[in-house]
């Protein structure tokens, strides 16, 4: 179902859209479903942000029939909802046909993809009706594509004109997979919702009981064993810790037999899905990304922004963000040893912690604002829209 709204009026002072043109650059946005993800929450993020004078949105659910997507859908601009949960099934030529009407309704003149399933169906298609500029976004490195899905990617990616990716980590695994050209992959970096962490007490200022967080999905690249054997460790050299997981996934059933075996207890608490991450990070003290592998991680910067004590593992764009000893402290990937190590140093460290903690919120604030990553997507939608086709 299509529902279309009127767009808001633009706030005082906005430009009138981009040089030489007096309407705003018509995009649509184009992904599986809405979750709580980092990937999902960047993307309504982005939409909400948007300067309505320089970039008018839609967005396209490539499903979207589940109660959480539907919940999550932006009020402020048109949503379609294609329901197609296969894409090789008997509903796959009438969710094209739907979405050639919604993108010629709306002037599209940007698709913007995310995710396997809304690439394959909306990258050719969109070329295929004419859109203006196809941009892909893959902000995870690959690690698990098989083979088939790699040679689809290849395929998808030489349809777009832009592929977008969020850490020069991303870029580089994409011209080395993808045989891409360097100037056909643009590197966006996230932004976090800095007022959601205003006024937040520092790491370790209490007595008592000490808190160890982790935001992320329960998923083998996470690395939450590693971090349940890193917290058998620390617990038993500090009576005080106990450590805390907000995040579901598959993983969960191995991970509760894995406590069991450690015999962590309460000590280990895995939350599930948490809707509100700041109040989380609240009260934590030290904040953990055990990952193998990562893009740009938003929990990075939600730590950041939280002024919380920092570990993670040297992957992705973690470094980028990190610097050892400047901003948090920085491990091998699958090292137990190390990371519980660093853990333990911060548990006992208050001095250390809130050093650290204050230097990464302030870079935070400086660097990874919302407002600074809008401004660099409606800078790339009007080279886009511009430039010669």
């Amino acid at each position: 179902m299509t529902a279309v709204m009127a767009p808001p009026q633009p706030r005082a002072g906005q430009a009138a859209g981009s040089p030489g043109r007096t309407t705003p650059v018509r995009v649509c946005f184009l992904i599986d479903n809405l979750s709580r993800a980092g990937t999902e929450t960047q993307l309504l993020a982005l939409i909400r942000e948007l300067d309505r004078a320089r970039v008018a949105p839609a967005l396209v659910l490539l499903d979207g029939e589940g109660e959480l997507s539907r919940a999550l859908e932006p009020y402020d601009c048109p949503v379609l909802r294609l329901g197609l949960k296969r894409l090789l099934g008997r509903g796959t030529l009438s969710a094209a046909r739907r979405l050639k009407a919604f993108w010629r309704e709306h002037g599209t003149e940007i698709l913007q993809v995310y995710f396997l399933d809304s690439a394959y169906f909306g990258v050719p298609l969109a070329r295929w009706c004419g859109v203006r500029r196809v941009v892909r976004v893959r902000n995870n490195l690959g690690y698990w594509l098989t083979r088939k899905h790699r040679l689809l990617n290849r395929g998808v990616g030489r349809l777009a004109h832009v592929t977008l990716t969020n850490s020069e980590a991303g870029k580089d695994a994409l011209v080395a997979s993808e045989a891409l050209s360097p100037d056909r992959v643009t590197v966006i970096e996230n932004g976090v919702d800095l007022e959601r962490y205003r006024g937040f007490p520092a790491p370790l200022a209490h007595p008592g009981t000490v808190r160890v967080g982790c935001v992320a999905n329960l998923r083998a690249v996470k690395n939450i064993d590693g971090l349940m054997r890193a917290a058998r460790r620390v617990c038993d050299c500090c009576a005080n810790v106990v450590f805390e997981v907000a995040g579901d996934g598959d993983e969960r059933p191995n991970l509760e037999r894995l406590r069991a075996d450690l015999n962590l207890g309460e000590r280990f608490v895995l939350r599930g899905s948490v809707a509100d991450v700041p109040g989380f990070l609240k009260a934590v003290d030290v904040a953990v990304l055990p990952s193998h592998s990562e893009g740009m991680s938003n929990a990075v910067l939600e730590y950041m922004a939280a002024g919380r004590g920092i570990v993670v593992t040297d992957v992705g764009a973690n470094t980028r963000l990190i610097h050892a000893g400047e901003h948090g402290l920085v491990v091998p990937p699958g090292d137990d040893e190390a990371l519980a190590t660093a853990i333990e140093r911060l548990v006992v460290d208050a001095q250390l912690t809130r050093r650290l903690a204050a230097a990464a919120q302030k870079r935070a604030t400086a660097e990874y604002s919302r407002s600074a990553m809008r401004e660099r997507f409606e800078a790339l939608y009007t080279r886009l829209a511009t430039e010669p086709v």
